[in-house]
């Protein structure tokens, strides 16, 4: 490992020790920490593609090495890179844009620039900006209309992040990181005006009350949450009384969710108001980086930097969203054989997982399936017992 990633790896490490402290101070034991949480009856949803308003596609940027936070020098511009969280975007972004951040500030630049808007982009140049220097984002689309706006919206760290074998023994440690800054970030943001963050209750269902063996696949998907587990509410089956859907086991804890419209709104508007600029740009090689005035660059383009930067090691993963009409009550996620549902507060979110973590992988293919989005809203249904 070079010594500027070690430099900052201690800073990062060394900025989470008193969240760390605070995290492993003792895990609220499972019971204890559902006291309170009897089980209503649940507004079930209503699955049927009747209630169909839209869907949308987007492409996860996934490499087996996990994100790419390297420099480069171009001619006289220095490159910082923060790219390729596969579907941890979102989760990940704050812990990213630190590393990235770090890196970019080294030599003590006044102005800077970032490539891309979705929440790599718009989080590096806050954190940027949070050091006192002028941040300018350059962006072909910006946030609400960027591939980061159709994700899913849920706590998800480790959602295709690496591939264990090509991702290094030390990659563990960088991605708890990451994930312990973004979850304290995050985690601020519960409460405020709109809603932005908030937790959610989510069941985990299935037909047998055994555990399931994880399918062998081609790529060994790094599996971190358990990394995790002391920093997040825990999670219990429910017992058959308690149980309100139609399966042997329901398993019951509590996760974060992510209100993208609104988040995209506030976060840009954050960004403004500390005096940011974001100028509308298409580059089609890194050759065109040379006009900007501003020293360093943060690349933030996502799967846009497979051709932007030629970079062979970025693997689409497409993910597909069903957007059902929003109904009253429903405050609850579910995941059942291969599909999820999850509230937002513009519709309920539903998609096709698939019965393995290759669903999806290496289909550039962006054009909505109708036949997926029945696919999984038919698996949802009769769930909820009458």
């Amino acid at each position: 490992m070079d010594s500027g990633l070690m430099t900052n790896r201690r800073l990062l490490l060394g900025g989470l020790a008193t969240t760390l402290a605070g995290c492993a101070s003792g895990r609220v034991p499972a019971k204890a920490a559902m006291a309170g949480w009897a089980q209503p009856a649940l507004v079930p949803l209503e699955a049927t593609p009747a209630r169909l308003t839209h869907m949308t596609v987007c492409l996860r940027p996934f490499r087996a090495a996990g994100p790419r936070l390297d420099v480069e020098q171009l001619g006289a511009k220095r490159i910082v890179h923060n790219y390729g969280h596969g579907g941890s975007g979102w989760s990940l972004s704050w812990g990213s844009a630190a590393l990235a951040a770090a890196r970019a500030l080294e030599g003590g630049p006044e102005t800077l620039g970032v490539i891309g808007c979705g929440v790599i982009g718009i989080t590096t140049a806050l954190t940027l900006q949070r050091s006192g220097r002028q941040v300018t984002i350059y962006a072909a689309e910006m946030l609400p209309e960027s591939r980061s706006a159709r994700a899913t919206g849920t706590w998800s760290p480790s959602s295709r992040i690496a591939d264990t074998d090509a991702a290094g023994a030390d990659f563990p440690v960088r991605w708890e990181a990451m994930a312990r800054v973004s979850l304290r970030a995050w985690q601020q943001r519960v409460g405020l005006a709109g809603s932005p963050v908030a937790w959610s209750k989510r069941y985990s269902l299935s037909d047998s009350m055994a555990d399931s063996p994880r399918p062998e696949t081609p790529v060994k998907f790094a599996h971190l949450d358990q990394r995790m587990a002391d920093a997040l509410p825990a999670s219990r089956t429910l017992d058959a009384a308690e149980n309100p859907f139609s399966v042997a086991r329901a398993r019951m804890g509590i996760s974060m969710q992510f209100n993208i419209a609104e988040l995209s709104r506030q976060l840009v508007a954050e960004f403004h108001a500390a005096g940011g600029r974001i100028v509308e740009r298409r580059f089609n090689s890194p050759a065109e980086l040379a006009s900007l005035p501003e020293p360093v660059i943060v690349n933030c383009t996502g799967y846009g930097a497979a051709a932007l930067w030629n970079d062979k090691s970025l693997v689409p993963v497409r993910g597909q969203i069903s957007w059902l009409a929003a109904q009253p009550g429903l405050d609850y996620g579910v995941t059942y054989r291969g599909a999820i549902m999850l509230p937002r507060p513009e519709g309920i979110v539903v998609l096709q997982t698939g019965t393995s973590e290759m669903y999806g992988y290496g289909i550039t293919e962006e054009k909505a399936d109708r036949a997926e989005a029945e696919a999984a809203i038919a698996t949802l249904a009769g769930l909820w017992r009458s």
